[in-house]
């Protein structure tokens, strides 16, 4: 299951840059050819959306983990993987063709599937899910995809947590 949820998440983080082409190409569904072009992009963009649904209901899938230790360090990641995102926008919009673009996408595609932290889905945001680095007393360095607001390391648990490798978990606590 874990390889499973980890495909979702890899896709899910990487699937604007392949909605961004479609749009810029002004691709469109065939059965809704007669609609306007806009409707296609809206269900391009409810793809995504609806696997970020399924990932997160499969997340109870994964195994079972917790960090009941001190942190020494809590930073806020939502905006460190802005530039990467936006680095997937401007390759989507400067891309010429098709085979181009699907080239590009295996390989972002496979690499964010092989990083141990990229699993950065900015749809996980609608949720109500931030994206943490904690550093524990250890000086391990945690990714942490959580619906809590951390503002300091004291008192801080995470004590129903699943794993989706050695270095990113996401909280099941709302």
């Amino acid at each position: 299951m874990n390889f499973t949820f980890k495909l979702f998440l890899t896709f899910n983080s990487t699937s604007t840059m392949l909605i961004v082409y479609l749009i810029k190409e002004r691709y469109y569904l065939l059965f809704l050819e007669k609609f306007p072009v806009w409707i296609s992009y809206i269900i391009f963009l409810l793809i995504p959306l609806l696997l970020t649904i399924i990932s997160l209901w499969m997340k109870r899938f994964l195994s079972r983990d917790d960090i009941n230790c001190e942190l020494l360090n809590v930073e806020e990641a939502n905006n460190v993987f802005l530039p990467s995102y936006l680095g997937y926008f401007f390759v989507a919009l400067g891309v010429e063709s098709t085979e181009t673009i699907m080239f590009v996408y295996f390989i972002v595609f496979i690499f964010t599937y092989l990083s141990q932290t990229l699993y950065y889905n900015p749809l996980f945001l609608l949720f109500g899910y931030k994206f943490y680095y904690i550093m524990t007393i250890n000086n391990v360095k945690l990714f942490i995809i959580s619906k809590k607001e951390i503002n300091t390391t004291k008192g801080i648990k995470f004590p129903r947590l699943r794993r989706i490798n050695n270095t990113t978990f996401i909280d099941e606590e709302e």
